[in-house]
């Protein structure tokens, strides 16, 4: 996701649409941002008086936390030869928590560990 426009360009724009230099198409045309961004930074400025950027939202919590890596990172020492899908039962049968094959791959890569690829050699 790219960064949020600068605190300087969107006060440049409320002092634009203030100072009635055009309607709000015109500014987004001049200040090369999206309509939308306009809108919305307006009804903003009116609302709260503010036009800093929102704080980011935060994302998907994962499901193998940190603390739950050396789990993993045991289960790999055990069985080194072990597919993704059997981590992944393993991991269940050993803390509870279910997870994808997606996930598992997710940790195992923070681990800087590998694994075995398929079960036909």
């Amino acid at each position: 996701m790219p960064a949020p426009y600068s605190t300087d360009l969107r006060q440049r724009v409320i002092d634009a649409y203030e100072a009635q230099q055009g309607s709000q198409r015109q500014l987004a045309k001049r200040f090369k941002v999206s309509l939308s961004f306009i809108k919305r930074l307006i009804r903003r400025y009116r609302d709260t008086g503010q036009v800093t950027p929102l704080p980011h939202g935060g994302g998907a919590i994962a499901k193998i936390r940190t603390s739950n890596l050396p789990v993993v990172e045991q289960l790999v020492d055990r069985q080194p030869d072990a597919i993704l899908e059997e981590l992944c039962s393993s991991f269940a049968a050993k803390s509870g928590i279910e997870v994808s094959v997606a996930t598992m791959h997710r940790a195992v890569q923070r681990l800087n560990l590998t694994t075995k690829k398929n079960t036909i050699c």
